[in-house]
């Protein structure tokens, strides 16, 4: 029997006085992190919230999360977490679809939340800095209830990329695990490192490589509530921050900010890059610049997330994903389910102790993702003569042209050489005679300037006929989902350039 709120318990035992989580000039320790998780735990169960309910945090990366997500642990509860942007009738379909029988929200956020809180008919507990002092009302109760492995700790709704968002079963063991991993072979953390916080708490990701993990080994997690490049720079020097853990878009960002040059990056030792494929020139700039290591990897909602990775001390391949991590299994197949040859390129399927037990009521979109045991991820990839995983990109992202396939990443790739380039997105555009055509979104670095014919040019060099984009548009920046990672759903070519 396991409980994922049994990590912080047992570091509040050793590493009590230690900071557990920073916002600014605020500090938790160790202690007082439990203090306010054992609260929270008779707040729940003073409104009868036991094991198995649902709880709803709608909340940015703020101390009070951290309390929130243990003290429901602790009373065998599911977290639900959700994107603070959520509008009432969004946050409505989270806590009808759970079933959740309360939900909390950060105070910028409980109008919304309460909008779709009251129309499910259930409690919206406000939430402000001063919630210790509501916590204060309530003894801590240090009862800790005892889970099976297989029991769900969190239901992880992802982004629903076709249809509505489906809630993943993520069980204490998966995320448990997958925590360790992250922890003890991936980012190698000790209780005198400073993670930076600024993956979202509510993402899978920040969850549990930058909570889950520094709680296991009593790190500092320092949060910042929604990404800034100025904002991190900042906290980096200011922090003695060790491990920064982003997405693409993140590095890019604190890469082409106007502090990048002054920054104090001094105690900077490893950099975690997942949730989208990382530009090979991104990645090479960044270590250039800051003179650290960028290891990426790769995962998913329903996989913990962490499912491959470049491990430290050991070849690091720039464009990798790596490979596969410590309790887990990966492989490329065909539409058949047969393994593809070494180098072609297939579907990767995933099994092993970070898999979801499965979506939350849905039994058939359960049993087209899980096959003989296998998750399917529906991203396509290949494997080198080492074993060494490369994504070529999404299943549902792949342009055939004039029945060639075109995948976006080397487009994107390409592009991202040029010296003006600052984001680019590359998708499919309807045409009647080749069924797709490419075109390619593209921000630019401040204060360039360059012509999309030109970067059509800079493309045709770098690719194959078929391969570059004959559409080509400049805009102020590209469409982001909550983590920051691109999203090409949210992107259509300019009316004059689709005609």
């Amino acid at each position: 029997m396991t409980n994922l709120a049994h990590n912080l318990t047992e570091t509040a035992e050793r590493h009590g006085d230690r900071p557990a989580i920073k916002l600014d000039d605020l500090v938790l320790t160790y202690s007082e992190l439990q203090d306010g998780a054992r609260r929270v735990a008779a707040l729940l169960r003073s409104k009868g919230v036991g094991s198995g309910d649902r709880v709803g945090l709608v909340m940015p990366n703020v101390p009070p999360f951290p309390v929130l997500f243990y003290g429901a642990l602790a009373v065998g509860a599911v977290v639900v977490p959700m994107n603070p942007l959520l509008k009432g009738r969004e946050v409505k379909y989270y806590l009808e679809d759970s079933g959740a029988s309360i939900v909390f929200a950060w105070k910028d956020m409980a109008e919304e939340a309460g909008k779709g809180a009251s129309q499910v008919g259930i409690e919206c507990v406000e939430v402000g800095l001063d919630f210790a002092e509501v916590l204060g009302q309530h003894e801590p109760d240090e009862e800790v209830v005892d889970c099976e492995d297989d029991d769900t700790v969190v239901l992880l709704y992802t982004s629903g990329t076709t249809g509505q968002p489906k809630g993943a079963e993520l069980t204490h063991h998966s995320m448990s695990t997958n925590a360790a991993t992250s922890a003890e072979t991936l980012v190698e953390l000790t209780e005198q490192d400073v993670v930076m916080g600024c993956l979202p708490l509510f993402h899978v990701f920040g969850l549990t490589c930058g909570l889950n993990a520094s709680i296991l080994k009593g790190s500092c997690l320092t949060l910042i509530p929604r990404f800034d490049a100025e904002k991190a720079l900042e906290i980096v020097g200011r922090d003695h921050v060790t491990v920064f853990e982003g997405v693409p878009t993140m590095y890019a960002a604190l890469l082409h900010a106007e502090g990048a040059d002054k920054a104090d990056m001094s105690n900077l030792r490893t950099c975690i890059s997942g949730g989208s494929a990382m530009p090979v020139e991104v990645m090479r700039n960044f270590e250039k610049k800051f003179d650290c290591i960028v290891l990426e990897g790769y995962g998913l909602s329903e996989t913990s997330p962490v499912a491959s990775f470049n491990r430290p001390g050991q070849e690091r391949k720039p464009g990798s994903i790596g490979t596969a991590v410590r309790g887990v299994e990966m492989k490329v197949v065909d539409d058949d389910d047969e393994d593809v040859a070494q180098g072609e390129v297939g579907e990767i399927v995933i099994r092993g102790e970070n898999v979801m037990k499965g979506y939350w009521r849905r039994e058939e979109d359960t049993a087209e993702a899980m096959k003989d045991g296998w998750f399917h991820t529906g991203d396509l990839a290949k494997i080198d003569e080492d074993g060494y995983f490369f994504i070529v990109d999404r299943k549902k992202d792949l342009i055939i042209r004039g029945g060639y396939n075109v995948y976006p990443r080397e487009v994107e790739e390409a592009l991202y050489e040029h010296e003006s380039v600052a984001e680019v997105a590359v998708i499919g555009i309807p045409d009647d005679s080749l069924g797709e055509e490419i075109g390619a979104a593209v921000a630019l670095k401040p204060g360039e300037k360059v012509s999309p014919q030109d970067l059509q040019a800079f493309a045709r060099e770098q690719l194959a006929a078929y391969k570059y984009p004959r559409f080509v548009w400049i805009v102020d920046e590209l469409p982001k989902g909550p983590t920051g990672k691109i999203l090409r759903r949210e992107i259509s070519a300019p009316k004059e350039e689709s005609e």
